[in-house]
């Protein structure tokens, strides 16, 4: 199959944006490439999976022109942003060859398996001057922002607590997230990573962790269930919770202020079911908003916008990642 001449330059505003996706999963199948094809400025050009017929299916079925299992080959491709959903343990390599490619950088999260691997690509993409965009998803939610913009303003007074709990039902299988090779533990590096996200994203910066992990229902070698509460640098505390085992999925985040409270429900599935927002002021009557919404269109808007006007907001830099995964290990080294 011929290959095109990489290309360093991203689009301008009038041209489409070309994609690559590495990693052929049921999120990039069933999620992020459903989203990615809402918006006519892209163009999917080439998937990478380490299974060559499943590359060839997912090309066809979003009309990719090309697919590959060699990634080296993959990266030679005419696209300008990767958008990386594989393994958690490919991340790591994954970006480093793409930014020395050139390829500008979507990444789900964690972006790799500990802090060091982290700060190596941090070193690599500023080296290679590439922006790479850790996909904390509820960053993007119009709701959680929202929320972010009355906490900011004060409108619940001094912060409290501020709890995240994000629970499903994931029993063991030959998902790699059972594979502590590829994913670098359970629940907590997958599921905890976008908690601790939000629990940073509202209160501030975290000077003491403590926290727990356990194997409750399913016993494999990664744990199914985490938690820990926090302390914030500025004001108050905050905790999570995070598990594989709950069949009555709950996603929900608290926010307990001096002069009331917010609550933010079905924050995580608000695809198919309305977001819900609380504002409960003292004094004030109770006011509820919903709204559904598919957070994936929010990611990649404003991942265009990054990478057609390469400026990566400080709320979405890589630094973050960096520091979520350090409060991870610390919570693993309590919990061994």
């Amino acid at each position: 199959m011929p290959l095109l001449e990489p290309k360093i330059r991203i689009a301008s505003k009038f041209q489409k944006l070309k994609w690559g996706v590495a990693g052929c999963g049921n999120f990039a199948e069933n999620s992020f490439l459903p989203a990615l094809q809402i918006f006519k400025k892209n163009r999917l050009m080439a998937v990478y999976s380490h299974t060559k017929e499943r590359a060839m299916f997912i090309s066809n079925k979003f009309g990719a022109p090309y697919s590959y299992d060699n990634f080296d080959e993959f990266l030679k491709c005419d696209f300008d942003i990767l958008y990386i959903s594989s393994a958690n343990a490919d991340h790591y390599w994954q970006v480093i060859k793409a930014a020395e490619a050139k390829k500008q950088i979507l990444c789900e999260v964690p972006i790799a398996v500990n802090s060091q691997q982290v700060q190596e690509i941090i070193n690599v993409c500023k080296e290679n001057k590439i922006i790479i965009v850790p996909n904390y998803i509820h960053r993007f939610h119009p709701i959680v922002n929202k929320a972010k913009e009355l906490v900011t303003n004060q409108i619940i007074g001094k912060i409290i607590s501020i709890s995240a709990n994000y629970n499903i039902d994931l029993a063991p299988s030959e998902n790699f997230r059972f594979n502590k090779k590829l994913s670098g533990g359970g629940a907590l590096i997958d599921l905890g990573s976008q908690m601790i996200d939000v629990l940073r994203f509202f209160g501030g910066e975290i000077s003491d962790v403590k926290g727990y992990k356990d194997n409750i229902i399913y016993k494999s070698e990664v744990e199914d269930f985490a938690s820990a509460i926090v302390k914030f640098e500025k004001s108050g505390y905050g905790y999570f919770n995070v598990s594989y085992n709950a069949k009555n999925t709950l996603n929900k985040i608290e926010i307990i202020g001096y002069k009331g409270s917010i609550s933010i429900e079905n924050f995580i599935f608000g695809k198919n079911k309305p977001t819900k927002l609380i504002i409960d002021i003292f004094g004030e009557g109770k006011k509820v908003f919903m709204k559904r919404t598919n957070k994936l269109k929010y990611v990649i808007k404003e991942t265009q916008k990054i990478m057609t006007k390469k400026t990566l907001p400080q709320l979405l830099s890589l630094e973050n990642g960096l520091i979520n995964l350090k409060i991870i290990e610390e919570v693993y080294k309590q919990c061994p």
